[in-house]
């Protein structure tokens, strides 16, 4: 079964088709309100730690080995927690992940949605 997984930035306004609203950045977004950002969670803990946030640095040609790296430091007992929380919400509902990232399909966001797509 294929998850309904959707990829938004938090910037964007919130569509009726959102669903679950999850935000899975590490940091709050500049000028957006906690209510203007419609979320119904906000798990930290899944997003990627800051030193690999900041060697990656949004740079397309690195983004391979973010996600593995990334994909490793999912392992770990706090962003594993995180995201078995994103597969039991994805389970029953329609899930939305934010971002503040401009190049969404470049982001931790991307990699967390294939993997919950992929999950059985």
């Amino acid at each position: 079964m294929t998850r309904q997984v959707l990829l938004h930035r938090i910037y964007d306004d919130p569509s009726s088709d959102d669903g679950f609203r999850v935000l899975v950045d590490r940091v709050w977004p500049r000028g957006v309100s906690k209510d203007a950002a419609h979320l119904d969670e906000w798990l930290k803990d899944v997003a990627p730690s800051t030193p690999l946030r900041r060697w990656y640095g949004h740079r397309p040609e690195r983004f391979t080995e973010f996600r593995r790296r990334y994909l490793a430091e999912l392992a770990g007992p706090r962003p594993a927690a995180a995201m078995n929380r994103l597969r039991e919400l994805s389970r029953t509902r329609r899930v939305t992940l934010l971002t503040a990232t401009r190049d969404i399909d470049h982001s931790q966001a991307a990699v967390l949605a294939e993997q919950l797509r992929d999950t059985t």
